[in-house]
């Protein structure tokens, strides 16, 4: 049986990934992956001819963090969540910037996607939690394996080990990225961005009378995080510019989130699907110590 038609539990309570993915440091870890996977010059043009990133970026950015959380803390709903996204990709196709012709579920292109979590995860844990040891380094990504057969992503289109997984890894930032339109754009801190859409009215209002004073520190640090929190090969590859100056804020940052986030209570050190699996875990088998 296929892995689309199989049934596939999401990676179990205390696992790394169950602590890195719920965690608040992960969204700051989310961009770098984002603008990976668009380096792929295929899905650079799915995304740019057919995502809403622009025009609902707040919108698009809430539904894409529900999905990954859901593939993870989600239960029965990881299997759903799952056959929602192959079905949601199924019509989209086009050409890229190569005039070659792409499908967003091509196996090359899904599982690059898919793959990219595994190694932000691993580097942006070193600066936001802690190095992985080689143990915990494996764990992840066996689960992020397990995580790609919710998604449908066969077996033999991912690596099978972690050190199968680097020599692919490498080839593709070597053979098929490069700093593609959307890529530039993301790491643009002059690009337009509307004020958020969520939340309490108030606070909506608030923001956009700010905007406009807020907008510009906030995208430059973004575009900082973004380029800081993406491995320095896949920074390399794609020309992002890094200089040892950025590179000691950055630890500098690190050091400072590294105590302050595990001191704050759980409702606000981790995101909600995940709190509340965190909660039916601990009804269900006592509470234990976190994988990370």
């Amino acid at each position: 049986m296929s892995p689309a038609a199989a049934a596939v539990d999401p990676p179990p309570p205390g696992g790394v990934l169950w602590s890195l993915a719920g965690d608040i440091r992960a969204l700051l870890m989310l961009p770098a992956a984002l603008t990976m996977q668009v380096a792929d010059p295929a899905v650079g043009a799915g995304v740019d001819e057919h995502s809403v990133f622009r025009t609902d970026p707040w919108g698009r950015g809430e539904r894409s963090l529900r999905s990954l959380q859901l593939w993870i803390y989600g239960g029965e709903e990881a299997a759903a969540e799952g056959r929602r996204l192959r079905e949601l990709h199924r019509t989209i196709q086009g050409t890229d910037a190569h005039g070659r012709r792409y499908h967003a579920l091509s196996p090359a292109h899904y599982a690059w996607v898919h793959a990219t979590g595994f190694p932000v995860y691993r580097h942006g844990a070193r600066y936001l939690v802690r190095e992985l040891t080689g143990a915990e380094e494996r764990k992840l990504y066996a689960e992020w394996l397990q995580i790609g057969r919710i998604l449908g992503i066969r077996d033999r289109d991912m690596p099978a080990t972690v050190e199968e997984f680097w020599p692919y890894y490498r080839t593709v930032l070597a053979e098929r990225l490069e700093a593609t339109a959307v890529v530039r754009e993301l790491v643009d801190p002059t690009q337009p961005v509307p004020p958020p859409d969520r939340g309490p009215r108030a606070l909506r209002w608030l923001l956009r009378i700010l905007w406009p004073v807020l907008l510009p520190p906030l995208a430059t640090f973004r575009r900082f995080m973004t380029i800081g929190l993406m491995p320095p090969d896949a920074r390399e590859a794609l020309g992002l510019p890094w200089t040892d100056a950025q590179e000691r804020r950055l630890r500098g940052f690190g050091a400072v989130v590294r105590v302050v986030v595990p001191a704050l209570p759980e409702r606000l050190r981790y995101l909600p699907l995940a709190r509340a699996a965190r909660a039916r875990a601990r009804t269900a088998r006592g509470p234990g110590r976190s994988g990370v």
